[in-house]
């Protein structure tokens, strides 16, 4: 059994009278890539910000490695590579002299994987930072967080301005951290993110969880949609009672159904008939998310937007 890296419990967060979070209870395991899913205004920046102590909770506690975070907060982040939503960098400085600053501080940091990253970035350390593009900023973000190789990685939309081929590389160091057995936790409104590098995801509306499951079980659990392309046409309602399967729909020699959970029924059913061919649409995680931000505010009713 592996051990929780992140341990949150209870933890809320309000604004005044406006609420950041409320009442966020989950763990994450070592070596597990857990998506943070919410859009813009949910409460994803503020549940890093209290998990580190750089904002204090209103009620509720965080522990990482084992350790409260208010109390061995400085011990704690030595390990722990952040990237935080609204990066800010010196803007007078160079790409190298902002990391060779920043390795200064975190140390024993090997500056030969630095440049390894910013070659795989394809990063320009000697311009200063203020001539850098939003996207390149976000690159040597990325490479400071990643250059210590440390034990737990949070990452507040770790893909904001990046371009495809970039975004790639991204997605090959994170196979790389879970190779090597470091945590990552990835904040993200972007669903295909979410959905490419993450084990499990938590989905907050609102500042509250709203569902925290494996990726591949929150599809599971979701309307898939089958068509059936059979050799006569096959009688609906044979099809219409069975368990899990919805609005069957029969047209000459095609059926089209929607169905949850496992498809043992339908496929067996479908074999007392001359099968042509089986078409099966599986739920992209976006169709999942929606569904638990169906009648949503567009403004996360009154939700601080941090």
């Amino acid at each position: 059994m592996r051990t929780p890296v992140i341990e949150v419990r209870n933890l809320t967060k309000f604004y005044g009278k406006q609420r950041g979070i409320l009442d966020l209870t989950f763990d994450v395991q070592e070596g597990e890539i857990f998506g943070y899913l919410g859009p813009n205004g949910a409460g994803k920046t503020t549940t890093i910000r209290t998990m580190l102590d750089l904002i204090r909770p209103s009620k509720g506690e965080a522990k990482i490695f084992g350790e409260d975070t208010r109390l061995k907060g400085e011990v704690i982040r030595a390990d722990i590579g952040y990237l935080p939503g609204e990066l800010s960098l010196y803007g007078n400085l160079t790409g190298e002299e902002t990391l060779r600053y920043l390795s200064s501080i975190r140390g024993q940091v090997e500056w030969g994987y630095v440049q390894e990253l910013a070659e795989r970035f394809e990063t320009n350390l000697n311009k200063k930072v203020s001539d850098l593009s939003s996207g390149n900023k976000q690159k040597i973000g990325l490479i400071q967080a990643f250059m210590g190789k440390p034990r737990l990685l949070l990452l507040d939309e770790p893909t904001s301005g990046l371009d495809p081929l970039m975004q790639q590389e991204f997605f090959r160091l994170i196979e790389e951290a879970r190779e090597n057995n470091q945590t990552v936790f990835v904040s993200s409104h972007i669903l295909p993110v979410v959905e490419r590098i993450c084990d499990r995801v938590g989905i907050i509306r609102k500042g509250e969880f709203v569902a925290v499951e494996d990726v591949d079980d929150l599809k599971a659990g979701t309307l898939r949609s089958l068509e059936i392309h059979f050799g006569e046409s096959p009688p609906k309602e044979e099809f219409a009672d069975l368990y899990g399967v919805q609005e069957v729909k029969v047209k000459d020699h095609l059926l089209r159904c929607k169905v949850v959970g496992e498809l043992d029924g339908l496929v067996k059913k479908a074999a007392e008939f001359s099968v042509i061919n089986i078409i099966s649409h599986e739920p992209s995680l976006e169709e999942i998310f929606l569904k638990y931000y169906e009648g949503a505010d567009e403004d996360e009713g009154g939700s601080a937007h941090v």
